[in-house]
């Protein structure tokens, strides 16, 4: 679960870019004169980069200068040299400890006497907090925190204010091009006669490696070992080089595999909720490169993409410091109190009722088609919407007692009404977290899911990133080969066509006790207020509220099997490993040792022939088209995800290098390796390329020699030839989760620019930030009201220098075929601009690194 971030190697420089995994701004440059200015994750470069909110979006990350000239000033000024006054020392206040003495002092909010503040939502109270704890009158002046404090009047406009989180989360498929990024800048630093060293983390990073597991054994008592064997036979090499990265970089923790998913890891023991540091408290916050990063919101803690339970103030046993500064700062919610009314930016109202069911377009005739083939020897049938994947897996609802207790009550009720799921449909279960077995077995409830199938896999994110591993032979064949539109049914949160699985085409979210109930009826066509789950024993039949666990004996058995003790076992080793982990070994050296042979583990492109001198803007002058789409082109479709197909460029990279088809593993598990994800860009099977006049899948047209091929294939032509490439996009280019491949797949294609009629704004900083400009068609106007068939060669008039390129001015595009037409310049900040001159973020990092010398 990707979810995305900035480019977290040089966007925790700043948060806007959000490039889900290169990890740059955690970087560390100048020591600080202020003790928790430390924990800023950007990097104190003269770049001067801010972390801004944009009222707009509440709660998003901006960053952004406010001139060219402010950043220029910050380059002369250095963050070292940065002014020390305090504002608000006047409020410091001590926080008492219960029995004497204090827990240390903390910026009191109350102390302000301000009753704007009382109106203010928790969320924007802990931005408050930390403006006022990192006021200098340099990076953040008391005009900042005025303008938090006038929430109620600022919500609707936009402004600009800092924000700095405490720490940054990373998963490994976001955490390895984020570690490979710092190892290739270190390289970069060393090349250009600087210091490497200084490319390090400045706030707390956690990865935890939970991606990498697939279901490759299911319905087996022996599947959480048998998987966790062939997940380290694939995945060594990345081990290896984030083991290596937990060494090299200061500030890293990595949590080892089969130790437990990001979500929970980081709900139940990596929240601190308050902070120490050298004596002054302060909230938690976090940014992560997790979707679900935004659950530890319910703890009070601040978190843009991972989350939070309720028992941790009490597992993390700090129930009196926490507490004690959360009440004393008014940050504490208390609802057997009287609440005061708070003011939101804005409400969001969602009738269940208006809701309405998605169809497959399958024609009338063909609806009620049934496929008989063969499993096991025996004869066996499937038709449209019968589930073949059922998966409890490692997401946000398996950090759920209730749900998970629920569920296997759900299979307690089934298996003594005799119930069975069918043996081709594809059953697991992947807890997020060891404490789920414990309280399972504890319960008596975990064999009943293991009678139908729903054994333990293993302990990582599997079916929803599209780790579900191979159907059967037989059933695949009959899907695919009669055009059977089968589904899965996952407690995920993904569903997007082709990520579970290229042979799933429907695929529902659902909780885990819905999950084992779709798994029994063996269909999502299904109306369960009326229609027969199944047929019991005794020949009756049975309905959903036969099976339906009531709300009472849910919390009895949470009550009598979920323990403080099994938390607390569980966690106590979380960082030890496991003998396969600690057994791996790796280089002491600070700089990474590159395996020209390794299929995992490669040295990206992106700083090949630097020089210290910017190549200011790229002229973009008779590019072809590569792709053109039409609206709502998701990440899922861009960035390379799910497994390899066999007949992929992909593929044939990895067969040429000696790579069996059983050992590809995923897109995702090489991530760290530039040649597999390039070729792997816009390779998604439900591609839908209006040069391909209606065909879908993941080809396009080489518009010289008119040849179709794969979107690598085309793309290197044109390369090859010294032609620039551009894409033409309708609206919300990019949405979905924010992933850097996304943005470094099709800058490594080679394209120059993107034209659409809208573009989702994570995405969009994401393509600035790897050096793509992003255009947008004037109100009213896209490719097909200007007649633009894609197949045209596009000229676009952007000013020689970066001095003369304005955010958001309107430049003029021209084809070979007479058409002229005016587009805005997405370009929406200073900060944006300079990263463009400098080709993107990571080389503007580098160079303003050295620069501060």
């Amino acid at each position: 679960m990707e979810a995305n971030m900035a480019p977290f190697a040089a966007a925790l420089v700043r948060s806007q870019s959000r490039l889900s995994s290169s990890l740059s701004a955690v970087l560390s440059r100048f020591p600080s004169t202020n003790p928790t200015a430390g924990f800023t994750p950007f990097l104190p470069s003269p770049a001067g980069a801010r972390q801004f909110h944009d009222w707009r979006f509440p709660l998003s990350h901006r960053a952004a200068v406010r001139s060219s000239a402010a950043v220029a000033d910050r380059f002369e000024r250095r963050f070292a040299t940065a002014a020390t006054h305090k504002s608000y020392e006047g409020i410091l206040t001590p926080l008492s400890k219960p029995g004497g003495g204090e827990f240390g002092k903390y910026y009191s909010l109350p102390a302000l006497n301000d009753p704007r503040i009382d109106r203010l939502p928790f969320s924007i109270r802990i931005l408050l907090e930390s403006a006022i704890r990192n006021c200098d009158e340099f990076q953040v002046s008391e005009k900042d925190v005025e303008k938090i404090i006038e929430w109620e009047s600022s919500a609707p406009k936009q402004v600009e204010i800092p924000f700095k989180p405490a720490r940054v989360l990373l998963q490994d498929f976001t955490g390895v091009p984020a570690v490979v990024d710092l190892a290739c800048m270190r390289d970069a630093m060393n090349k250009l006669g600087s210091d490497s060293n200084k490319i390090n983390p400045l706030v707390p990073v956690d990865l935890v490696i939970d991606h990498s597991v697939q279901v490759d054994v299911a319905r087996s008592e022996n599947a959480v070992q048998a998987n966790m064997e062939l997940e380290f036979q694939r995945n060594k090499e990345r081990f290896a080089f984030l083991k290596w990265g937990s060494n090299a970089f200061h500030n890293m923790l990595v949590v080892p595999p089969g130790s437990g998913i990001v979500h929970q890891v980081n709900l139940e023991y990596l929240g601190r909720v308050v902070f120490n540091s050298g004596g002054i408290l302060y909230p938690d916050s976090v940014v992560g490169t997790d979707s679900h990063t935004t659950m530890i919101d319910g703890l009070g803690v601040a978190g843009w993409g991972v989350g939070g339970i309720e028992a941790e103030a009490a597992m993390l046993g700090q129930v009196a410091m926490i507490e004690s500064y959360l009440r004393a700062n008014k940050m504490f919610v208390d609802h057997s109190q009287a609440q005061a009314e708070r003011v939101y930016s804005s409400y969001l109202e969602l009738n269940l009722e208006e809701v309405e069911p998605c169809g497959f377009a399958i024609p009338k005739e063909s609806q009620k088609k049934v496929v008989d083939f063969t499993f096991n020897g025996e004869p066996a049938k499937i038709k449209h919407g019968d589930v073949v994947i059922a998966a409890i897996t490692s997401c946000t609802n398996t950090s759920n007692p209730s749900v998970m207790l629920g569920a296997a009550l759900v299979a307690k009720k089934a298996c003594e009404l005799g119930l069975e799921v069918k043996p081709w449909i594809k059953t697991s279960l992947a807890p997020g977290s060891g404490v789920v077995t414990k309280y399972l077995e504890k319960s008596g409830l975990q064999k009943y899911l293991n009678q139908l199938g729903f054994h333990i896999v293993g302990y990582g994110c599997t079916t929803c990133i599209g780790n579900s591993g191979d159907l059967d032979e037989s059933i695949a064949s009959a899907i695919s080969q009669n055009d059977i539109v089968a589904a899965a049914v996952l407690s995920g949160n993904r569903n997007f066509e082709g990520r579970v699985h290229p042979l799933t085409r429907a695929n529902y979210l659902a909780s885990p006790p819905l999950v084992v109930a779709y798994a029994l009826a063996g269909t999502v066509d299904i109306d369960f207020d009326k229609e027969a789950i199944g047929t019991s024993k005794d020949g009756k039949k049975v309905y959903f509220n036969d099976i339906w666990p009531s709300n009472e004996e849910i919390a009895n058995v949470v009550q009598s099997s979920v323990l403080p003790d099994m938390f607390k076992s569980t966690y106590k080793a979380i960082t030890s490993g496991n003998p396969m982990w600690n057994q791996l070994q790796v280089s002491p050296s600070t700089l990474y040792l590159w395996d020209p042979l390794s299929t995992y583990i490669h040295e990206p492109p992106y700083f090949k022939d630097m020089t210290m001198s910017p190549p200011g803007p790229h002229p973009v002058k008779d590019a072809y088209c590569l792709l053109s789409f039409g609206d709502s082109i998701t990440t899922d479709h861009i960035s390379p995800a799910g497994s390899i197909h066999k007949d992929s460029p992909a593929a044939k990279y990895l067969m040429e290098r000696g790579v069996e088809r059983k050992d590809f593993n995923s897109y995702g598990s090489r991530r760290g390796n530039d040649e597999v994800m390039v070729r792997g860009t816009f390779a998604n099977i439900r591609l839908v390329n209006k040069l391909l006049k209606g065909e879908v899948g993941p080809k396009t047209i080489h518009i010289p020699s008119g040849e179709k091929c794969s979107v690598f294939d085309a793309a290197m032509q044109y390369r090859s030839a010294g032609h620039d490439t551009i894409i033409l996009a309708g609206a919300e280019y990019g949405s979905g989760s924010s992933r850097d491949w996304a943005a470094k797949g099709p800058m490594l294609l080679g394209v120059k620019a993107v034209i659409a009629k809208s573009f989702e704004r994570i995405h969009r900083s994401n393509l600035v930030g790897m050096g793509i400009v992003p255009l947008c068609f004037k109100s009213g106007e896209d490719a097909e009201t200007l007649g633009l068939t894609g197949h045209e060669r596009f000229t676009i008039h952007l000013p020689a220098t970066a001095s003369e390129i304005k955010p958001g001015q309107d430049v003029t595009v021209t084809t070979d075929n007479g058409k002229t037409f005016t587009c805005t310049v997405r370009f929406d900040t200073e900060v944006e601009l300079a990263y463009y001159n400098h080709g993107g973020i990571l080389p503007f990092v580098i160079r303003n690194l050295i620069g501060a010398n």
